[in-house]
C-alpha cells in the first residue's frame, strides 16, 4: 500500500492593533497567568499552529474562575478582544473554528458578558456598505450560525439588524451586477458573493425559526414580516432571471419555497398552493395579497422550464415528506412533482440543465420513499411497478442510461436503484423474488444487447434484489456472454462492476445454502474457468481489460482461487507458451501472479522458496514473445503491496536479465510500461532503503525487516547500490551515436526517473546519487541526444541535464563551452527544421552556466554593453538576455536580405530557426521575478517589431490562393506564366528578378550567402552540422516550408510574449513587460492572418499562438481588453452572413483559418460561465447553415458548415455543444440536397464529424455494427 505524505496544515496567524494590546498589557501581570496575559502571549507567537494550541489553553483557565469574575473589567477586556479577533478571522482559517469551539465551553456567568461583547462587534460588522466587503460579513454570519452557540445567541439578539442587513445587501449586489454588465470577472465574484448571500439567509430563517414566531404572524405590518417580504421578493427575481449564474437561480427557487413555507397559513393547504404553482392553475383570488405582491410573477400560466425545474427542486428539498405530515395534499403534489420532471425531461437538453434534472429526479424518488413509509393505500398503488408514473420514470431510465455525460448516468442509475426499492416497499410482505414486476425487468434486460452500458448497472440493481441465483436459471452463460463483451475498452469497466456484484452475491448464497468448501468447485466453474481459458487464447484488448477490471475483484471476492489458477495453469504452461499474439497458459500465470502480487495477495519470496513457480519461468516470461507477457512478468517483479518490500536479490538479477533484451521495444506502450515499473521499483528500493537506514542507525531495537531476509541492512543497501551502478552504466551504454529511437527513449527515461526519486534532501542519508556517477563523457553522451532527430529524445536529454545541471555544468571547460556555444547558432540557421529544435534545447542548457557571457557571448555580440556586475541578477536572466539578444540582432540582418531575395533566404538562413530559439529561452524564464525589467521591456518591443517584420516578408507566399506552387520546379515558359499570374495576386516584396523570371538557384547560392555571412563557421559534430552550405536548387517546397515555418514561430513567439501582461490591472503599468496597446496590436495581427492565410500549416500555427492570447484575454480582468473576443466574433460573423463580394474571407480550402479563429474565440469562454458567446454562435452559424431562403449566397452557409464541423470536433467545449447536435445534423442532411457542390462536399464533412461526436471513434473492422443504434435512437428523440 502507498501511503500519502501528510500535507503541512497552513494556518494564518491573527494580530492584534495598538489598542488591543494596549488593553490587554494594562491586566497582564508576570507574577501570574491571567487570561490577559495568556491572550498577550498568544497574539505575539506570530505562528498560527502555536497560537491554536495556547487558544485550547483558555477554557481550563476560564473555568477556574469564580462567580464574581463576570464583572471583572480584565474578563470584560478579554472578552472583547476574543469577539474582535473571531470577527477578523477569514472563514478558511482553522483557528477561527477552535476559538468558536473553545467558547461552547464557555461557563453560564460569563455568557451574558460575552454575547454583550459579540454583538458589539457583530454591529460594527453590519455597518458595512462596500459591496465588495459583504462577502467577509457573509461568512462571520454563517460561521456564527454554524455550530457556535455564543454566535447563534448574538445572532438572535441582532435578528432584525441581520434581516435588514441582507435585505441591503441583495438589492446591492443585483444593482452593482447590472453596473458591471460585461465585466464577466467582477460579475462572476458578484454572484459567488450572491449565492452565499441567499444561502446565508435560508440559514437564518432555518436555524432561528423561533424568532420570527409571534412577531411575524400575528403582525404583518411588522419590521420582520417586511423583511421577509423583501427576501422572498429578492429571491423569486433572482428565480427569474436568466442571466444569473445556474447556482444562484437553483438555490433561489430553494429560497422561494422555504419562505414561503415560513410564511404561508394554514400550512395544510400549502402543498395544494405548490402544486398550483407548478400546474400554472394558481388564480389571484386564491390567495393572500402579500403573496400576489411579493411573488405573484410565478403565478402565470406559462413559467420557463428552467423556473418550474428549481421549484420543483425547492418543493422536494425544503418540505418535509417523512410521516406523512403533509397529509393527501402532500402525497398529490409528490405525484405533481414527478409529472412537472417527466414532461421537463423532453424539453430540457442544454446539459447543464439536464443534469439538475436528472439529479432532481433522483432526490423525488428519495422522497417517495421517504413518503411511502407511512403513506395511504392509495400512494401505494399509484408507485408500484404497474403505475403509470414508474413507467415513465422507466421509459427516462432507458433513454438516459447511456447519455453522454457521467453524471446523468450516475443518476439514472440511483433513479433505478430506488425505482425498485419502492416497488419492494409497495409490496412488502411478498416474495419479491418471483414479483411479475421483477420477471418483466429481468426478461426485458436480457433480451438487450450487451453493448447497451445501462444494461449493467440496471442488472447490478436487479442482483441485489432477487440474486445472483434467480438470474442465472433463466441463462447459466450469462457470465462468459459478459467476459466476450470486454474486449471493448469502453464496456470492460460495466462488465466488471456487474460481474463483480454477480460473483459476490452468488458467492454469498452458496455461503448461507450449502456447507463450508462443497460449493467452491462450482463457483469456479462459473466464475474462474471461463477467465482462465480467455487470458490463455484471448486477444490482447480482451485479456488486458479482463485482468485490468476483473482479476483483481476476482481475487479480492476469494483470495483462495489463485491457488485454484495457479494449479491449473502450471499444468499446462510448458505445452502452451503461446505465441506473439496469444499469451497463452506461461502469459496467464504472469498476469495472475502479477496481479495477486500487486495487491496483497502473494509473497513473491514464498512461491520461489516453496518451488511453485520457478526462476527459470519467470525468465520465460520476461523474454515472451508476446508483449504484454513481458510487461506482466517485470510487474510482477516491481509492483507490490506495500512500498517498502525489500528487493531480493534475486529479483535485481531478474531485472538486469529483463533489461538486457527490452529497451529496444518498438512499442510506445510498452517502453512507457517499462518505464512505469521500473519507477516502482526505485521508489521501493527508495522507500526499503530508508528504513534499512533506521534500522541500523537504532541497532539496539533492530528486528530482521523481512521475514525472508537474514542479510544486514548494511550488506542489503551495498546491493542496491551495486545494483543500481550496473543499472546506470548498461543505459548510458546504450546512448552511444546512432542507437535507434526506441532504445534512447527507454534509456533516458529510466535514467530521468532515477535522477528524480533518488535525489538527496539535506541531511537524509541516500543509498545511490545519479550525480555520483557522472563524468565527461556521460554529460558528453546526453548533450549528442540533442542532435536526434526525435524532439522526445530531445526533451528528455534536456529534462535530465536540468536535474544533473549542476555536475554537468561544471564540466564544461571554456573551449568546450565555445563549441557547442558556436554549433547552436549554426544550427539556429540551418535548412533542416529539426536542427534548430537542437539549437533551442543546446542554448536553454547554456544560459544555466555562470562562464557563458565571457567566453563565448562577447565573442559573438558586437558592441554588446557587460552587464553590472549585479549579484541579484540571476545568471540564466543575464545569459538569457544576452543571448536572445544575440539572436534578434542575426534575424534582424537576415530579414533585411530576405526583403531583397525571399528565394536565397530560403536556401541558405531560414529565419524561422532564429525565432524558435527566441521563444524556447523565453518560456523557461522566470517572468515574475525579473530584476532587468527596463532591459526586457525594450527587448519585447523589439521582438514585436521583429514578428511584424517576417511576418510581412513571408505572409504573401502562405496567403495566396496556390501556396504549394508558388515556385516553379523548372524553368519551362508555361510554368513561369503560371507564376506571372500568381505574382500579380500576391504582390510579393521581392524587387529582384527572382521572381519575375522563373529559375533556379544553383552554384550562385554559395558566393552570395558566403557574402551575407562572413562569421568563421566551424562544424564541431558531423551528426549535428552535417555538410556544410552546398549548392542547392531551390524548390517551391523549400520557400513554402521557410514561410509557413516562420508564420509558425512568429504566432508562438507573440502567443508567448501576451502572457506577459499581468492578469491585474491593480499592477503597475511600469512593470508590465508588454502593455495593453501592444496586446491588442497583437490580437489584430491574428485576426487578419488567420482570416487571409490559405496554407493549413500556416493558419494551424497562427492558431496555436491565438489560443495563448483568447485564454490570456478570458482572465485579465481589463475591460477594454476582456470584451475584445466578443467583438471579434461579431465582426466575423457579419462579414460571414453580409455576402461581400469584396470580402477576403477565404471560400475554399475548408474555409481556411475561419474555422480556427472562432474555435480559439469560444474556446477560451470561461467553461463555467452562462457560455452565452457559444450560444450566439450556434444559433447564427445553425441558421445559415440551414438558410430557409435558397436564393441567398451559398458561400455564408459553406463557411456556416466548415465552422459547424470544427466546433463538433473540438473537444473543449465537451457538453456545452451537445444540445446542438440535433440542428447539426439536420442541417448537413439537408445540404445533401443542394445543387452547389461546395455546400454538398461541406455537408458531407459535418455529417462524418457529427456522426464521431456522437458515437466516438471506430476502433476496429470487426467492430459490432449494432453497438451505436439504442444511443443514435437516443439522440434523434
Amino acid at each position: 500500500m502507498v501511503l500519502k505524505k501528510k500535507k503541512e496544515i497552513q494556518v494564518d496567524a491573527f494580530f492584534l492593533d495598538h489598542h488591543q494590546l494596549e488593553k490587554l498589557q494594562r491586566f497582564s501581570t508576570t507574577e501570574e497567568q491571567s487570561l490577559a496575559s495568556l491572550l498577550l502571549h498568544c497574539a505575539q507567537l506570530g505562528n498560527g499552529i502555536q497560537q491554536i494550541q495556547c487558544i485550547k489553553q483558555i477554557m481550563p483557565l476560564v473555568k477556574q474562575m469564580d462567580q464574581n469574575s463576570a464583572g471583572d473589567p480584565m474578563v470584560k477586556a478579554c472578552l472583547d478582544v476574543l469577539g474582535e479577533t473571531y470577527f477578523s478571522l477569514s472563514g478558511k482559517n482553522p483557528l477561527k473554528k477552535v476559538l468558536a469551539s473553545s467558547l461552547n465551553g464557555l461557563p453560564g456567568h460569563l455568557m451574558v458578558s460575552a454575547v454583550q461583547s459579540f454583538v458589539c462587534c457583530l454591529r460594527e460588522e453590519l455597518k458595512t456598505t462596500d459591496v465588495y466587503l459583504y462577502r467577509k460579513v457573509l461568512d462571520n454570519l454563517a460561521s456564527c450560525m454554524e455550530d457556535f452557540s455564543l454566535g447563534r445567541a448574538c445572532i438572535k439578539n441582532l435578528f432584525e439588524e441581520v434581516l435588514q442587513f441582507l435585505q441591503k445587501l441583495l438589492l446591492d449586489i443585483q444593482e452593482e451586477n447590472r453596473k458591471n454588465h460585461g465585466n464577466r470577472i467582477v460579475q462572476t465574484q458578484l454572484m459567488h458573493d450572491l449565492l452565499i448571500a441567499i444561502k446565508v439567509s435560508m440559514m437564518l430563517i432555518q436555524k432561528l425559526q423561533e424568532n420570527i414566531q409571534g412577531s411575524l404572524w400575528k403582525h404583518n405590518e411588522s419590521f420582520v414580516w417586511q423583511s421577509m417580504c423583501s427576501l422572498l421578493k429578492s429571491s423569486t427575481n433572482f428565480l427569474m432571471d436568466a442571466t444569473l449564474l445556474q447556482t444562484v437561480q437553483t438555490t433561489s427557487g430553494l429560497a422561494v419555497i422555504l419562505f414561503i413555507r415560513a410564511m404561508y397559513e394554514p400550512v395544510e393547504e400549502l402543498p395544494s398552493l405548490i402544486s398550483d404553482l407548478l400546474l400554472g392553475t394558481m388564480e389571484h383570488s386564491a390567495v393572500p395579497a402579500w403573496f400576489v405582491r411579493n411573488c405573484g410573477v410565478l403565478c402565470t400560466a406559462e413559467l420557463p422550464d428552467s423556473v418550474l425545474l428549481f421549484l420543483c427542486h425547492g418543493a422536494l428539498a425544503m418540505l418535509d415528506w417523512k410521516n406523512g405530515s403533509m397529509g393527501e395534499n402532500g402525497e398529490k403534489l409528490l405525484l405533481d412533482i414527478a409529472s412537472v420532471l417527466l414532461s421537463l425531461s423532453s424539453e430540457l437538453k442544454e446539459s447543464s440543465v439536464a443534469t439538475s434534472l436528472s439529479r432532481i429526479l433522483a432526490i423525488w424518488t428519495n422522497s417517495a420513499l421517504a413518503a411511502l413509509v407511512s403513506g395511504s393505500p392509495d400512494l401505494k398503488i399509484k408507485l408500484n411497478g404497474n403505475s403509470d408514473i414508474t413507467g415513465k420514470l422507466l421509459e427516462y431510465i432507458y433513454t438516459h442510461w447511456d447519455h453522454p455525460l457521467d453524471a446523468i448516468r450516475h443518476q439514472t442509475k440511483l433513479i433505478f436503484k430506488n425505482l425498485l426499492r419502492i416497488h419492494q416497499t409497495t409490496i412488502a410482505g411478498s416474495n419479491g423474488k418471483s414479483d411479475p414486476f421483477f420477471a418483466r425487468l429481468i426478461k426485458h434486460l436480457l433480451s438487450l444487447d450487451w453493448h447497451v452500458k445501462g444494461k449493467y448497472a440496471s442488472l447490478g440493481c436487479l442482483v441485489e434484489c432477487v440474486g445472483t441465483e434467480n438470474i442465472l436459471q433463466l441463462d447459466r452463460t450469462i457470465p462468459v456472454q459478459i467476459l466476450d463483451v470486454m474486449n471493448d475498452q469502453s464496456l470492460a469497466p460495466y462488465a466488471s462492476d456487474l460481474l463483480e456484484i454477480m460473483f459476490t452475491n452468488h458467492k454469498a448464497h452458496f455461503t448461507l445454502s450449502f456447507q463450508e468448501g462443497t460449493w467452491i468447485d462450482q463457483w469456479h466453474d462459473l466464475w474462474v474457468s471461463p477467465l482462465l481459458v480467455i487470458l490463455c487464447e484471448g486477444n490482447h484488448d480482451q485479456t488486458t481489460y479482463i485482468i485490468d477490471y476483473y482479476l483483481p475483484k476476482l481475487l479480492k471476492c476469494n483470495p483462495d482461487s489463485l491457488s485454484y489458477m495457479i494449479r491449473i495453469l502450471q499444468a499446462s504452461a510448458d505445452a502452451n507458451l503461446g505465441s506473439c499474439s496469444t499469451r497463452g497458459a506461461l502469459g496467464a500465470l504472469m498476469a495472475c501472479l502479477r496481479t495477486a502480487r500487486a495487491h496483497g495477495h502473494l509473497e513473491l519470496s514464498n512461491i520461489l522458496s516453496s518451488g511453485l513457480v520457478s526462476t527459470e519461468c519467470i525468465k520465460q516470461g520476461l523474454v515472451h514473445q508476446h508483449n504484454q507477457v513481458c510487461i506482466d512478468a517485470l510487474g510482477l517483479l516491481c509492483e507490490t503491496h506495500r512500498t517498502t518490500e525489500i528487493v531480493s536479490l534475486e529479483e535485481m538479477q531478474l531485472i538486469q536479465f529483463f533489461m538486457m533484451y527490452n529497451l529496444n521495444s518498438q512499442s510506445p506502450s510498452v517502453r512507457q510500461q517499462i518505464v512505469s515499473l521500473l519507477r516502482k521499483l526505485f521508489c521501493r528500493i527508495h522507500e526499503s532503503s530508508q528504513v534499512l537506514y533506521k534500522l541500523e542507525q537504532n541497532k539496539t531495537k533492530q528486528v530482521l525487516v523481512e521475514n525472508s531476509t537474514h542479510m544486514p541492512p548494511l550488506r542489503i543497501l551495498q546491493q542496491y547500490k551495486d545494483f543500481m551502478s550496473s543499472l546506470c552504466t548498461r543505459l548510458f551504454g546504450v546512448l552511444f551515436p546512432g542507437s535507434s529511437h526506441p532504445t534512447r527513449f527507454s534509456a533516458l527515461s529510466i535514467l530521468e526517473s532515477i535522477a528524480e526519486i533518488f535525489s538527496a534532501p539535506k541531511g537524509q542519508a541516500q543509498v545511490f546519487q545519479l550525480d555520483q556517477e557522472m563524468d565527461c563523457a556521460r554529460v558528453q553522451t546526453l548533450i549528442q541526444c540533442f542532435a536526434s532527430t526525435f524532439e522526445e529524445v530531445k526533451i528528455l536529454a534536456f529534462r535530465l541535464l536540468m536535474k544533473l545541471r549542476d555536475v554537468a555544468l561544471n564540466l564544461q571547460d571554456s573551449e568546450n563551452l565555445d563549441l557547442l556555444f558556436q554549433a547552436a547558432m549554426d544550427l539556429s540557421t540551418s535548412t533542416k527544421p529539426y536542427d534548430c529544435v537542437t539549437a533551442s534545447y543546446l542554448l536553454n542548457f547554456l544560459v544555466y552556466h555562470e562562464g557563458l557571457q565571457n567566453s563565448c557571448l562577447g565573442k559573438w555580440l558586437e558592441h554588446n554593453p557587460q552587464m553590472d556586475e549585479n549579484t541579484s541578477v540571476s545568471t540564466v536572466e543575464k545569459n538569457t538576455l544576452a543571448v536572445i539578444k544575440l539572436l534578434l540582432v542575426n534575424v534582424e540582418e537576415e530579414i533585411l536580405q530576405a526583403k531583397k531575395c525571399l528565394l536565397q533566404a530560403a536556401a541558405s538562413f531560414p529565419m524561422y530557426g532564429r525565432v524558435h530559439c527566441i521563444t524556447g529561452a523565453l518560456k523557461q524564464l522566470p517572468f515574475n521575478n525579473l530584476t532587468l525589467v527596463s532591459e526586457w521591456k525594450e527587448m519585447v518591443t523589439r521582438l514585436i517589431l521583429m514578428s511584424y517584420s517576417l511576418s510581412a516578408v513571408v505572409s504573401p507566399v502562405v496567403q495566396s490562393s496556390s501556396p504549394e506552387g508558388l515556385i516553379p520546379m523548372d524553368s519551362d515558359p508555361e510554368s513561369a506564366g503560371r507564376l506571372q499570374m500568381i505574382l500579380h495576386e500576391i504582390q510579393p516584396q521581392d524587387t529582384n528578378d527572382y521572381f519575375m523570371q522563373a529559375k533556379i538557384l544553383k552554384e550562385h547560392c554559395k558566393e552570395e550567402s558566403e557574402k551575407l555571412d562572413q562569421r568563421p563557421t566551424k562544424s564541431i559534430c558531423t551528426e549535428m552540422r552535417g555538410k556544410d552550405r552546398q549548392a542547392c536548387d531551390v524548390t517551391a517546397q523549400m520557400v513554402l516550408v521557410c514561410c509557413w515555418r516562420s508564420m509558425k514561430e512568429v504566432s508562438l513567439l507573440l502567443g508567448t510574449l501576451c502572457k506577459l501582461l499581468p492578469s491585474q490591472t491593480t499592477s503597475e503599468p511600469s512593470d508590465a513587460l508588454i502593455t495593453v496597446e501592444q496586446v491588442k496590436n497583437i490580437g489584430d495581427y491574428f485576426k487578419h492572418h488567420l482570416l487571409q492565410s490559405r496554407h493549413r500549416g500556416a493558419f494551424e500555427l497562427a492558431y496555436a499562438g491565438f489560443v495563448q492570447l483568447t485564454e490570456m484575454l478570458s482572465r485579465c480582468n481589463s475591460e477594454s481588453l476582456h470584451k475584445m473576443p466578443e467583438q471579434w466574433l461579431s465582426y466575423v460573423l457579419e462579414e460571414i452572413k453580409s455576402c461581400d463580394p469584396s470580402s477576403t474571407l477565404c471560400a475554399t480550402r475548408r474555409s481556411a483559418g475561419i474555422p480556427f479563429y472562432i474555435q480559439a474565440l469560444l474556446a477560451s469562454e470561461p467553461k463555467k460561465s452562462k457560455t452565452d458567446l457559444l450560444k450566439m454562435t450556434m444559433k447564427e452559424l445553425i441558421s445559415l447553415a440551414a438558410p430557409l431562403n435558397e436564393s441567398l449566397s451559398v458561400i455564408p452557409q459553406v463557411h456556416a458548415l466548415n465552422i459547424l464541423r470544427a466546433l463538433y470536433r473540438d473537444t473543449r467545449l465537451g457538453e456545452n455543444i451537445v444540445p446542438y447536435v440535433a440542428d447539426g445534423i439536420k442541417a448537413s442532411i439537408l445540404g445533401f440536397m443542394s445543387p452547389v457542390w461546395a455546400v454538398r462536399n461541406s455537408s458531407t464533412l459535418l455529417f462524418s464529424a457529427l456522426i464521431t461526436r456522437i458515437f466516438g471513434v471506430k476502433r476496429g473492422k470487426d467492430e459490432n455494427s449494432k453497438k451505436n443504434r439504442e444511443y443514435l435512437h437516443n439522440i434523434l428523440s
